[in-house]
């Protein structure tokens, strides 16, 4: 028995760069192709979409182009209808800001809509800071979790990353996070002042990028290490294994 759908028009997960690099060097031709059919874009902020599509596609009609605004600023009862272009028979894109949409991302509020419409939804192949980090790191990629944003508040951060630490150990499980970029310096701090010395950190930096940096070493190696991560997209993670 197949599974039918109840609208022709398709949902497609685009991905993009994850910063100012040849979109080429990251993204396969396939995101380009199916790119260029697109009028109608789901996305995060018109601006950096729109740069994102021109560096993609430079010869493709701006003008003709239909963005559906997906932020913080939202009203949730207007996300269905962005997608009544599917319904239409349309296909529609859905943009993140850099990497794959729907991980880390709002548009996972869409993906979840599109299923329950019965809309279907195509992911694209492209680069995942969680992933690549993941990879990179020599950590647990058979078990490990994405905890997005840490507590800002000292107290509240500290108890965190002991919580994910102890996690760690029992689960055998890597435990990874991101910090907005200008407090990065201060989170490996935080992690060196509050995790084991012998427990595993990994930075992975400006992710596919000509600046691109990624190790990992003990707490205790990282205090004797100097980086400078300040605005500069970054995953963290860690792993405690005895």
């Amino acid at each position: 028995m197949s599974l039918s759908f109840s609208h022709s028009g398709k949902l497609y997960l685009l991905p993009t760069t994850l910063g100012d690099n040849d979109p080429l060097e990251v993204l396969p031709a396939t995101v380009k192709q199916q790119m260029e059919k697109l009028t109608i874009f789901i996305a995060e902020n018109e601006k950096t979409a729109r740069r994102s599509i021109k560096k993609l596609l430079p010869e493709k009609s701006q003008p003709l182009l239909k963005f559906h605004l997906l932020n913080k600023h939202t009203d949730p009862l207007e996300i269905p209808s962005f997608l009544d272009a599917c319904k239409e028979g349309q296909d529609v894109g859905l943009l993140s800001e850099a990497g794959c949409p729907g991980v880390a991302d709002p548009g996972a509020e869409v993906v979840k809509i599109a299923h329950r419409e019965g809309i279907k939804v195509i992911p694209m192949v492209g680069p995942s800071s969680i992933l690549l980090a993941m990879m990179a790191s020599g950590m647990n990629g058979q078990n490990f979790a994405f905890n997005g944003y840490l507590p800002i508040d000292k107290g509240e951060r500290k108890n965190e990353i002991r919580n994910l630490e102890k996690l760690s150990l029992e689960k055998n499980q890597a435990q990874s996070f991101i910090e907005t970029p200008y407090r990065n310096n201060k989170m490996l701090e935080d992690l060196i002042l509050f995790l084991h010395p012998a427990t595993r950190i990994c930075v992975a930096c400006d992710l596919t990028l000509a600046s691109e940096f990624i190790a990992t070493k003990t707490a205790s190696e990282w205090g004797k290490t100097k980086v400078d991560l300040h605005k500069r997209p970054t995953i963290f993670i860690l792993q405690k294994d005895y």
